[in-house]
C-alpha cells in the first residue's frame, strides 16, 4: 500500500538520491535551484510517497518572493521538484503529490513553478498569464514560468528566495 507522509520523515539522502534518478546529477545548475538557494522546503507543504519503506516520489515547496519594480514585495511558494522513481512514472503518483501540496497550500500565498504548461494548466490551474514581466536569477523558457492563486503579481520584478518564511508558507 502506498502511503503519503511528510517529507521531513524521510532521510535527506534518500530524497537527494530520488531527485538524482528523476532529474540527473546536473540538476543543481537549473534556475529553480537558484530560486530556492539558502532556503528550506516548507514542511507543511512537502510530501513523500512510500511503499513498503521504499521512497517512490516526493514534492517539495519552497518560500520565494517577488520583488516588484515598484517596491512591493509578494510572498510566493515555489512548487517543485515533483519527482517519481523512473520505473513508477505514469501511474498518477506525481498527480497525487501535487494534489496534496495544493490542498495544503490552500489559503496561502500564490504558487509558482517552472514546468509543462499543458500539464500544470490542464490539471492544476497554473498559467503564464501574470509572469511575462518576471525576471529570474537564471534562464527560463517564458511559457514554462507558471503561477496560480489570488493576487499573483502581474507586474515587472524579480523572483527569488524568501529567507524569512513561516513553517506553513
Amino acid at each position: 500500500m502506498i502511503q503519503m507522509v511528510p517529507i521531513d520523515t524521510i532521510a535527506d539522502e534518500a530524497v537527494e538520491q530520488l531527485l538524482d534518478r528523476a532529474f540527473g546529477r546536473d540538476r543543481h545548475v537549473r534556475t529553480a535551484y537558484r530560486l530556492r538557494a539558502g532556503t528550506r522546503a516548507l514542511p507543511a507543504l512537502s510530501f513523500a510517497l512510500i511503499e513498503r519503506e521504499a521512497l517512490l516520489g516526493s514534492i517539495q515547496c519552497w518560500p520565494v518572493q517577488f520583488d516588484g519594480d515598484d517596491g512591493t514585495v509578494w510572498p510566493l511558494v515555489l512548487v517543485g521538484p515533483v519527482a517519481i522513481v523512473p520505473e513508477r512514472q505514469q501511474e498518477g503518483l506525481g498527480r497525487r503529490l501535487m494534489e496534496a501540496a495544493l490542498a495544503a497550500a490552500a489559503g496561502g500565498p500564490p504558487l509558482t513553478l517552472i514546468g509543462d504548461p499543458e500539464y500544470y494548466g490542464r490539471f492544476f490551474g497554473f498559467d503564464a498569464a501574470a509572469t511575462a514581466l518576471w525576471r529570474l536569477p537564471g534562464p527560463v523558457e517564458r511559457h514554462r514560468l507558471l503561477a496560480r492563486g489570488a493576487n499573483v503579481p502581474a507586474t515587472a520584478g524579480l523572483l527569488g528566495p524568501r529567507h524569512h518564511a513561516s513553517a506553513a508558507a
